[in-house]
């Protein structure tokens, strides 16, 4: 079966809330009403991974800073989230929405940033294989769990640097 990538839109976000519920029970899932409000601002871009009509998956970047001019960088862009029904995970879905964001986030220019719950080894794994290196670790990250984070980071991409 072929999964399309699409770019998210308010009817999404009661799917959104629920399979966050699902997948981050235990760290303050979002609802449907912060997925409503992310599509309203102008330099948050979600998109949602969808199989026979059905939203099977959804990412968010945010757009930071200004567009990169030639060598100066001073944008940057934070991956906000990426979800997967679990029904359908270890099938490439994560990646592709993550390259989808990181087309976005190249298309502005700067590094890309984000965080990751330090026991996500398969999350941790995709974002190695596509540039990112851990910075930092941010204790007690994830509330009301406690789970540590991971920061990420991945240079920004120029014309012919490697993938």
């Amino acid at each position: 079966m072929t999964v399309s990538i699409e770019p998210m839109t308010v009817h999404d976000a009661p799917r959104c809330a629920y399979l966050e519920a699902v997948l981050f029970e235990g760290d303050g899932p979002w609802t449907e009403d912060l997925f409503v409000a992310e599509l309203a601002a102008p330099h948050i871009h979600y998109v949602t991974a969808r199989e026979n009509g059905e939203m099977i998956g959804y990412a968010g970047v945010a757009l930071l800073g200004q567009p990169s001019r030639g060598a100066f960088v001073v944008g940057e862009s934070e991956v906000h989230t990426i979800g997967v029904d679990p029904a359908h995970r270890r099938r490439g879905i994560g990646g592709q929405l993550l390259d989808e964001l990181l087309r976005i986030a190249d298309e502005h220019g700067g590094p890309v940033f984000l965080e990751v719950r330090t026991d996500n080894e398969p999350a941790i794994e995709l974002y190695k294989r596509e540039g990112f290196e851990i910075v930092g670790t941010r204790a007690k990250y994830y509330q009301p769990s406690g789970a540590d984070a991971f920061t990420m980071r991945r240079p920004e991409r120029t014309e012919g640097s490697a993938r």
